[in-house]
């Protein structure tokens, strides 16, 4: 806990966002710092609650109460150590997570919950400040080699754990740099990519080697059965990339783009890189979701000057407080603004595109929506119809599943997902071919960043007991998603 009455005197202050006509000339980030004493009052905030639902509300079961008792204490070393014993990148989560565990908060039934989020991002911050995040190498190597294909968050730390316990890791990525969607994915303005690449170096300095621009599969620069005969196992951690389309009439048209090839080349251009063939400058704009990959495509074309954006949703909107069919401790879906929200543009809820329009024949120049209704027995009805100007869509709706066309050798659920048994196992050993394991959105299907790290940790302890049977076991905080493999 923190300070014993911090959760009746002190209040949920949040960090400052950078004002919006500053932070749309740039791509940094766009919060302002916190001084000590706010994040450490924030820290106090975490009361004596006797069981902390956080820990259950946190796919990794962070402890929580420990170091935000330690954080507000000044103890920062200390609540570095507990922070890491159960997040390999609270870097990441602290900037990204949408926070199951401040859903799961013992005072948020009555009170603003604690900002776990922001002190998990104030630890790892003054950690890496002081320059007492340092690599962590094994002592003792085991002669084991594992080899991981995907570079995300979910393959990441499985390469982590494993290093750790004196594998040799081989990382595959078939983009041409490491870091899967934290890097080509998420908008500068979210997360800078120094602060990737910084944990890459920790990494490799641990004895991760790094091979990007490599594909794995049938037709790729290594198959499977080559990576099964030069590895003791293999682990797919290549996530859910396969993009929802809406294969509405006019679908064909110039100017409407799934969200990630519209993100990825901002992205790089970003941080300095080749001009994005798609820009937005000048051009109205719809964005078809409503989630977070849409606020991505929101920030980044405001920062590329659109005339206009429009962001339409499915769903209805959701209401601003927790709703009943929601209790806690589960994570409600709650009406929330986000920083690239705040920086303009239009949201529209309870709508479905109907159709794509063009003038000429060729390019996009409106869509036809579908106002509904939502009846509270679950029927829903068309209100009206209402056509919106558009020279660009980009496609937000999600994705489906992994690319597996080119791995035959994988079994898949009834979603197409990789299957996987209770150790996280695809397939075993068979003669001189090592076993091949799965974890993360592959498995799961499109997820959060904080499950992704958490069944990366655990299919690394699986991986682990294979290889080393007599070794101790590394700390496994979950069991496969249950449908992955009975679906």
């Amino acid at each position: 806990m923190g300070k014993i009455d911090g959760f009746l005197t002190i209040g949920r202050e949040n960090p400052a966002r950078r004002p919006v006509p500053v932070r749309l000339r740039d791509w940094r980030e766009v919060y302002e710092p916190q001084s000590d004493e706010q994040s450490r009052d924030q820290a106090a905030r975490c009361m004596d609650c006797g069981i902390p639902f956080c820990h259950q509300g946190c796919p990794l079961g962070n402890l929580i109460p420990e170091w935000n008792d330690l954080y507000y204490k000044g103890n920062f070393s200390s609540a570095l150590e507990r922070l890491h014993q159960t997040n390999n990148f609270p870097e990441f989560t602290g900037r990204l997570c949408p926070a199951p565990c401040e859903s799961a908060c013992v005072v948020s039934i009555s009170r603003d919950a604690v900002s776990i989020e922001r002190t998990e991002y104030e630890i790892i911050e003054h950690g890496f400040a002081a320059g007492i995040v340092m690599p962590d190498i094994a002592p003792l190597r085991t002669g084991m080699s594992v080899a991981i294909i995907g570079s995300g968050p979910s393959g990441l730390a499985a390469a982590q754990q494993l290093a750790r316990q004196g594998h040799d890791v081989t990382v595959f990525e078939r983009q041409e740099a490491i870091g899967g969607l934290l890097r080509f994915g998420i908008p500068e303005f979210k997360m800078e990519k120094a602060i990737l690449d910084r944990r890459l170096d920790q990494m490799t300095a641990e004895g991760v080697r790094f091979r990007p621009a490599t594909t794995v599969g049938d037709d790729g620069d290594i198959s499977i059965t080559q990576l099964r005969s030069e590895y003791d196992a293999v682990i797919f951690a290549i996530g859910s990339t396969i993009p929802r389309d809406i294969p509405a009439p006019g679908r064909q048209l110039r100017g409407i783009y799934p969200a990630m090839a519209y993100l990825k080349p901002a992205n790089i251009e970003a941080i300095g890189g080749s001009v994005s063939p798609i820009q937005a400058t000048g051009k109205h704009v719809v964005i078809l979701g409503g989630g977070d990959t849409g606020a991505d495509c929101l920030g980044t074309a405001h920062r590329q000057g659109a005339a206009s954006v429009t962001q339409v949703e499915l769903l209805p909107q959701p209401t601003p407080t927790r709703p009943q069919s929601q209790p806690w401790p589960t994570m409600p879906t709650i009406y929330k603004v986000t920083s690239a929200h705040e920086e303009g543009g239009g949201r529209e809820y309870a709508m479905r595109t109907k159709e794509f329009l063009s003038r000429d024949g060729t390019s996009l120049s409106g869509i036809v929506v579908e106002h509904l209704v939502y009846a509270s027995d679950g029927t829903v009805t068309i209100d009206r119809e209402e056509e919106i100007p558009a020279e660009m869509v980009f496609i937000a709706a999600g994705f489906v599943g992994p690319e597996l066309d080119f791995l035959s050798a994988l079994d898949r659920d009834a979603r197409q997902h990789i299957r996987v048994d209770a150790r996280w196992q695809v397939s075993p050993a068979e003669g001189e071919l090592a076993p091949l394991f799965a974890a993360g959105d592959a498995v799961r299907g499109q997820s959060l960043i904080v499950w992704a790290i958490a069944e990366g940790r655990s299919v690394a302890a699986s991986v682990h007991a294979f290889l080393t049977p007599d070794a101790p076991e590394l700390p496994a905080p979950l069991v496969p998603y249950e449908k992955s493999w009975t679906a």
